[in-house]
């Protein structure tokens, strides 16, 4: 089991490095070197998770396409500018809104040169709300009830009558609280930024161009709203249908499940944008937000099946070797979480491969939820593309990564966000 366990994590370290869809296809790899040297059965294939974030990103790229987000983006900037003294707890709301709505943490990126640039102009460390900007970004992705990962817990909880109000009447709050107190540590975080050496260089140097940044106006903006509006009313709808699984028809006395629920919605919302807001379907598929959907998917597709394939091959020397410990203590499988998010850079992909495992070990349905966040934990290393760019869109240098790598803008409102997260989720589940 340990060289089958080693192959696992060196697929999945390759795989992180290749990028893209470098993470999927080394999973295909390790299923068939599990299934034809180690002679283990192929795992399930995640077909669900996978159809249902299809949909989700073919409504959320129609959305962009129609200048849906870049109306959003407008929306933020003067709510930014309209209060930039307190833009290190606002930026954190926006980014997290946006995520929460389009149900990908990829929408932060449109954003992230406004909050740096209200930082700057207002004299405030941008550091500050960059860092937690983007820490926000990722934690929305386990309250949204559209994300990737959301989908594909409620789909492994399924069995235990969880319904997908339960799982975001724990992870809406407890990531709300995680991301603003998060802001809060934040708001001490560095010296002030006339004071930052770093600032003071690249002024007195004339590196720092002073040029203002200004967000392009969107030029169809009733088909921006309606592609917005749309989209959002299938989110309530989505909500609605997975609270209240009465209202989902049934056929030969078994209802609709929500998976099928949320592709239809979301593959009707998808066309209702393209034919009202007269938006080009090939325009769609050429956005960042359906690219980087599209990646996610492949991600699933190879880890989800190689952890499916590990896990069911092993599951009675993984029961026997850590099912007292986790029972006695059910807190360390989030350890395990947000070890695994680190390597695997994402959270649908970390629930896929790992949530089973939990379940397998008869971790109680809640208390799964409750440790939801701790898949938010690739902010760990500093190469994910929201962090380079909240690096890159800081003129003034004080958004950085360390001498020694780790100690990063990011580190501490990370730390503070998801443990905060966590534990209001555990309490939350008491009190529920």
């Amino acid at each position: 089991m340990l060289v089958q366990l080693l192959l696992v994590l060196v697929c999945i370290i390759i795989g992180a490095r290749l990028g893209g869809i470098g993470l999927g296809v080394m999973g295909g790899v390790g299923v068939a070197v599990l299934t034809f040297v180690f002679g283990l059965q192929p795992g399930a294939l995640p077909i669900d998770v996978m159809l249902m974030i299809a949909a989700v990103i073919s409504a959320a790229g129609c959305m962009q396409a129609a200048g849906g987000l870049d109306y959003m983006v407008k929306v933020a900037e003067r709510i930014l500018r309209s209060n930039p003294q307190y833009v290190t707890v606002l930026a954190p709301l926006v980014t997290y809104t946006f995520t929460f709505l389009a149900g990908t943490g990829h929408v932060a990126y449109s954003v992230l040169p406004v909050i740096a640039e209200v930082a700057t102009e207002t004299k405030i460390r941008p550091e500050r709300p960059l860092g937690i900007a983007v820490i926000a970004s990722q934690q929305a992705i386990t309250a949204s009830p559209i994300s990737a990962a959301t989908v594909a817990l409620l789909g492994l909880l399924a069995g235990f009558d969880i319904t997908l109000f339960d799982i975001l009447k724990i992870s809406i709050p407890a990531t709300l609280v995680g991301v603003i107190v998060g802001a809060l540590f934040s708001m001490r975080v560095g010296k002030k930024l006339v004071d930052d050496p770093e600032y003071k260089r690249r002024l007195e140097s004339g590196e720092l161009d002073t040029k203002h940044v200004e967000i392009d106006d969107v030029k169809n903006r009733f088909g921006a709203r309606i592609s917005v509006l749309l989209f959002i009313a299938a989110t309530v709808l989505i909500v609605l249908f997975g609270s209240m699984p009465s209202m989902r028809p049934a056929f030969n006395g078994e209802q609709v499940g929500m998976p099928v629920i949320i592709e239809m919605l979301m593959l009707a919302t998808a066309a209702l944008i393209l034919l009202i807001t007269r938006t080009s379907g090939a325009k769609a598929a050429q956005g960042s937000v359906f690219s980087a959907g599209m990646q996610a998917v492949v991600a699933i597709f190879g880890i989800a099946w190689m952890g499916d394939t590990f896990i069911s091959g092993n599951i009675v020397e993984l029961k026997s070797s850590i099912e007292g410990v986790v029972t006695e203590m059910p807190w360390l499988f989030g350890l395990a979480l947000f070890v695994m998010s680190i390597l695997l850079y994402s959270q649908a992909a970390t629930v896929r491969a790992i949530v089973p495992l939990g379940i397998a070990l008869s971790i109680s349905p809640m208390m799964l939820i409750a440790l939801f966040p701790a898949v938010n934990g690739y902010f760990f290393i500093p190469n994910y593309p929201t962090l380079v760019a909240a690096i890159n869109f800081d003129r003034t240098g004080t958004t950085r990564i360390g001498k020694w790598i780790l100690n990063h803008s990011f580190m501490m409102p990370g730390l503070v966000a998801t443990a905060v997260a966590i534990a209001t989720g555990l309490l939350l589940i008491q009190i529920y």
